[in-house]
């Protein structure tokens, strides 16, 4: 590109920073040369000078300097992340598709972004869609072991109204659990703030003091859908919040540990479990689509919630697909 552009800001990316937003439209660009095109001056938002990590606004007028070509396929261009097989188990994974939304069966086991010790992860499947504006944006999470529905926004407005949904408490989430014992009542709401806390060598999620500074509100519902004799039960939850370990730290504070967690376990829940994995599955969403109606998406059981059903004899048809529903009525 040669000439100088001015271009506006989406309205679902207020609040995305500069340097960002320059990576979606021009992949091949570097933290480095867009700090060089800020700090020269030559990238100017609504006419002043900012920096790279500045915050844009909606509406906010962006001036593009003239920018270096993307280097030719095959001549010192940079590697494709992904290779053919990557390409191919990222597409398996979609349960629906359209031109703003995609869901993913994310599978138990792979993290839905990396770290120092995690280079594979869903953030980078994503490349399979493409780079830039045509990369999927993660607008909310799954634990690295909880396997289900992940929906992502395929477009910079499409992920902002998705993220609102989440924020607003307008997405309706249902996993389904195995657990130790037979709670009592059946179906409730349990109320209990929770705090990050380190736990001998590992940091865990637990239950915030009464004036815990640092405790932070969670909400979760939850119905039993069916027992296997009162050693374990089937159960339904609905998290109206969105913490860390919600679930897994709620459950266990009940007394009813979710089978097969390596971190919110009890000696008897080890014991059930064997070598079971974590029973914690995304089974449903419910969320308004970005442009038309209504998003029911259903994720089919993994092999490792397969093999918890297996063992305690439950079968997913006999579950109301919309068990909270009862309760609104």
């Amino acid at each position: 590109m040669k000439e100088v552009r001015t271009l506006y800001v989406d309205s679902g990316e207020d609040g995305v920073r500069l340097d960002r937003w320059f990576k979606r439209r021009w992949p091949h660009l570097s933290h480095i040369q867009i700090q060089k095109l800020t700090r020269s001056g030559q990238i100017r938002v609504d006419g002043g000078r900012v920096k790279s990590d500045t915050r844009l606004a909606a509406g906010a007028q962006v001036r593009v300097p003239p920018l270096p070509d993307a280097p030719p396929k095959g001549e010192g261009a940079p590697k494709p992340g992904l290779n053919s097989r990557d390409v191919a188990y990222a597409r398996s994974l979609v349960l629906y598709e359209d031109d703003e939304v995609l869901a993913l069966n994310k599978p138990s086991g792979l993290a839905v972004q990396g770290g120092t010790k995690t280079t594979k992860h869903i953030d980078r499947l994503l490349s399979a869609w493409g780079e830039g504006l045509e990369r999927p944006r993660l607008v909310h999470r799954l634990d690295r072991d909880t396997s289900g529905v992940l929906v992502l926004g395929k477009t910079p407005g499409a992920a902002a109204k998705l993220a609102g949904a989440f924020a607003r408490r307008k997405a309706q989430k249902t996993y389904w659990a195995l657990v130790l014992g037979h709670p009592k009542p059946s179906e409730g709401v349990l109320e209990l703030p929770l705090v990050k806390k380190g736990v001998g060598d590992r940091e865990m999620v637990v239950p915030a003091e009464p004036k815990d500074p640092d405790a932070e509100p969670a909400q979760t519902e939850f119905v039993m859908l069916s027992t296997a004799g009162r050693k374990v039960a089937w159960m339904a939850l609905r998290p109206h919040t969105g913490r860390t370990h919600q679930l897994r730290a709620h459950m266990l504070a009940m007394g009813h540990p979710i089978l097969g967690d390596p971190k919110y376990a009890t000696d008897p829940s080890r014991e059930i479990s064997g070598d079971l994995k974590l029973q914690l599955h995304a089974r449903r969403l419910e969320i308004p689509h970005p442009s038309r109606g209504t998003l029911i998406i259903e994720a089919p059981l993994s092999p490792e919630m397969k093999a918890g059903f297996a063992r305690f004899g439950f079968e997913e048809h006999e579950a109301d697909p919309e068990p909270f529903g009862r309760k609104r009525r």
